[in-house]
């Protein structure tokens, strides 16, 4: 019979469980009994084992006191404590102490089998059973590609990728993930089609015909909820995905009620001053450089791109009538910034409304590209999303949130445009007045790969402003990323497998808006 693990067993009594210890022998279990915690402490210096499974009432060192002295030297170890005594306080103590699992005396041999399986098996059932149900809806999403999708498909299409991305996650089961991924690229692919032959449509009849776009985000899903004497606060977090939200959605959750979670369409290019200026302004790029022509910055103009944000969105709220609101905007781009948020958060609930531009994810994707460590440390979609995440959970955000969660406020989280980890190199020529983002670019006499592109030879078409006279728009599909042929080679391997954004796919373009309350 295969070892299903090795298992110490603590107890002052466990002479009376023979029967449990020859029950757990039968079923596979190496189970060493010992009858008191210092012979326990001396085991574990010389052996490895799974599991210890140890009673709370012993006379000398007790179960708690064991516990404290097993968790400062093997923090990980799983420990199951088991008691005749059900104080409450005795439990807390016990989960305090960051016990895996409570049994309550007198224990039956299978719930002692049970306990040991859900820690021993449980990533293994999980992996299995995770595994099946993706099986199962794989032919469903096949299906729904296959039907082409409208807007409104696209976006839950999206959503059951992502849930299935994180629940893989949860598992070890490289040969799935790799299923799933290869779907999410045939996605993506049908994605860049759907964008090409509709996106024109939306932007010429004002995306009446198509999804809610960046331009539309703030009258349709923060204007209609502000009002005075409730404090609002807006949030929108540079460069946040989908699957980056769904990730941290639990921690934020933990202090804030989920009244609505929804998705909108990233305007092109998914780059930060033409969707955050469009969020702001309540208009497309063509519009701002139209209504304020000395404000709005091309691409190849000097000066800061996204310096007029507090003024394009007081125009939108007279524009809407909510210019009677007290209203605030802070903008955080650096470590003292958001401390400085943090230490004044109380001060904002004065306001109707706040909102809070906050730049980590975008920084931490650039800086991802330059710096070796944090390619080491976010080296695939995994793991940037675990880095994401343990910024949010550890931010001054975070930590200015949880402040004034027990006030009567509602928070809204928004984005201006994801990312995505791009792995095909595409040749594009250019003339010196040519764009240096990897992910979109204009300029004159452009010369790309017509397969690898959205092009716009009007940048009207989409939205945009014409920054010179022949100046051409081209959008990268999916996982591409533009080199100039010189020096080919050493930018491809430089900037193959990072995270860039300013062009056509889901993560880039179908993002979140969520509305929260306090509890």
């Amino acid at each position: 019979m295969n070892t299903q693990g090795e298992i110490l067993w603590v107890d002052d009594e466990i002479d009376s469980l023979k029967s449990h210890l020859l029950f757990l022998k039968n079923k596979g279990y190496i189970v060493t009994p010992l009858s008191n915690g210092h012979d326990a402490l001396e085991l574990l210096k010389e052996k490895t084992v799974d599991v210890v499974l140890l009673d709370e009432s012993m006379p000398g060192l007790t179960g708690l006191e064991t516990l404290s002295k097993i968790k400062e030297i093997y923090p990980q170890l799983p420990v199951v404590m088991i008691t005749k005594n059900e104080a409450e306080y005795i439990m807390e103590d016990a989960i305090g102490a960051q016990i895996t699992d409570y049994l309550i005396k007198p224990v039956n041999p299978n719930q002692v089998l049970l306990s040991l399986k859900k820690i021993m098996d449980g990533k293994r059932l999980v992996s299995e059973k995770t595994n099946i149900a993706y099986q199962q809806d794989f032919r469903n999403l096949f299906m729904a590609l296959s039907n082409n999708p409208n807007h409104e498909e696209w976006k839950e299409l999206y959503k059951k990728l992502v849930y299935w991305e994180l629940e893989m996650g949860k598992s070890d089961s490289e040969e799935m993930m790799e299923i799933l991924q290869s779907q999410k690229a045939e996605a993506n692919t049908e994605f860049f089609k759907y964008i090409s032959k509709n996106y024109a449509n939306w932007i010429k009849d004002n995306g009446k015909s198509g999804p809610m776009l960046s331009h539309q985000v703030f009258e349709k899903k923060v204007a209609p909820y502000l009002k005075q004497g409730k404090p609002t606060f807006l949030v929108v977090i540079d460069n946040l995905r989908y699957d980056h939200w769904k990730a941290f959605q639990p921690i934020i959750i933990e202090s804030f009620r989920m009244i609505e979670e929804d998705m909108f369409y990233s305007i092109l290019p998914t780059a930060t001053q033409y969707c955050r200026n469009a969020i702001f302004a309540g208009m497309l790029p063509i519009d701002i450089e139209a209504h304020f022509p000395v404000e709005w910055k091309n691409d190849d103009e000097d000066g800061g791109k996204n310096l007029y944000e507090e003024k394009f969105l007081h125009n939108q709220l007279k524009h809407l009538n909510l210019d009677k609101l007290k209203w605030q905007y802070v903008k955080i781009t650096n470590n003292d910034d958001a401390r400085f948020m943090e230490e004044n958060i109380h001060n904002y609930l004065n306001n109707d409304l706040t909102v809070i531009v906050y730049n980590f994810v975008d920084m931490l994707s650039h800086a991802r590209t330059e710096m070796e460590v944090l390619k080491e440390l976010a080296g695939d979609e995994v793991s940037y999303r675990s880095l994401a995440t343990s910024w949010f959970e550890h931010s001054p955000l975070h930590r200015g949130l949880k402040k004034i969660a027990d006030k009567n406020i509602q928070v809204m989280i928004a984005t201006d445009h994801g990312s995505v980890r791009v792995k095909t190199p595409s040749k594009c020529v250019g003339d010196r007045t040519t764009t240096t983002n990897l992910r979109y670019k204009h300029g004159r006499n452009l010369q790309y790969e017509e397969k690898d592109v959205l092009s716009f030879r009007d940048p009207k078409f989409a939205g945009l402003p014409r920054p010179n006279v022949s100046s051409t728009f081209i959008f990268a599909k999916t996982d591409v990323f533009l080199c100039y042929p010189n020096n080919y080679n050493h930018f491809v391997n430089y900037y193959k497998n990072t995270f860039q954004h300013g062009g056509i796919s889901l993560e880039e373009m179908i993002i979140p808006v969520i509305r929260l309350e306090s509890k």
